[in-house]
């Protein structure tokens, strides 16, 4: 038959040593988050970004209009490309800008008999492209005259790869100071709001990184220099001692 009684000689013993092994580990874990806390305390800085945003709208326009026209005897083509020359000349000073705001783009020839791939086709033999080029610091100018591009077409100008006119914003500068002033002050303001969460006083600047400046299209659609309303963005990172 089997014994079985407990050893409660045995049995003390172990349950006093499995008492002394818990009290031993948590000991130990209260000794490693105390040397995390001493971690981070030892730093005792905060790291922080201010964001600032400016909207402006674009000081500077460029509107390229690029007009083609072709056909077999070159002298022709040559005609009919002055006359389309003379219309959008005509046109640009019916919308009012002066002469020194035009510029005359260089003249493209092709000729189609000349390139062995294309010489089987029974297209015109010459393709001539002029470009004139509008730069303005009148934008508002020029959005007119890019809705009013029409009259040229209706006068038989054939305009090519017409991408619309190209808006910037040149006075960075004028803005700069005052948007690096305000995304600091953004910074400084989520750094005290640490510090006092974290019962920490703020100290000193330990380190500050100016971010470069952006320029993005106002609404965030489409391509930035298509648009004459811009917003302008620059990010400061910085980091605060704890006293």
């Amino acid at each position: 038959m089997s014994d079985n009684r407990i050893d409660t000689g045995r049995l003390i013993p172990a349950a006093v040593f499995g008492g002394l092994m818990a009290i031993g580990l948590i000991g130990g874990g209260a000794l490693i988050g105390q040397g995390v806390v001493n971690a981070r305390a030892g730093d005792r800085s905060v790291t922080v970004r201010g964001l600032a945003e400016k909207d402006v709208k674009a000081d500077l326009a460029v509107l390229p209009i690029r007009f083609t026209t072709s056909g077999d005897v070159l002298s022709e083509v040559q005609s009919r490309i002055d006359g389309d020359l003379a219309i959008v000349r005509q046109f640009l000073k019916a919308q009012g800008y002066p002469d020194d705001a035009v510029d005359l783009g260089q003249l493209g020839v092709a000729d189609t008999r000349s390139r062995e791939y294309m010489s089987q086709t029974g297209g015109p033999r010459f393709i001539l492209t002029q470009t004139v080029i509008v730069r303005t610091t009148d934008v508002d100018r020029v959005q007119t005259t890019t809705r009013n591009l029409n009259d040229l077409v209706r006068q038989g100008v054939v305009l090519q790869d017409f991408n619309g006119p190209s808006y910037m914003f040149t006075k960075l500068n004028d803005v700069r100071p005052a948007m690096i002033a305000e995304a600091t002050a953004a910074a400084r303001s989520g750094a005290e709001q640490f510090a006092k969460d974290s019962g920490a006083p703020l100290g000193p600047i330990k380190t500050a990184g100016q971010g470069s400046f952006e320029i993005l299209s106002r609404d965030g659609t489409g391509d930035e220099a298509s648009s004459p309303n811009k917003k302008v963005r620059v990010v400061t990172t910085i980091s605060y001692r704890l006293k």
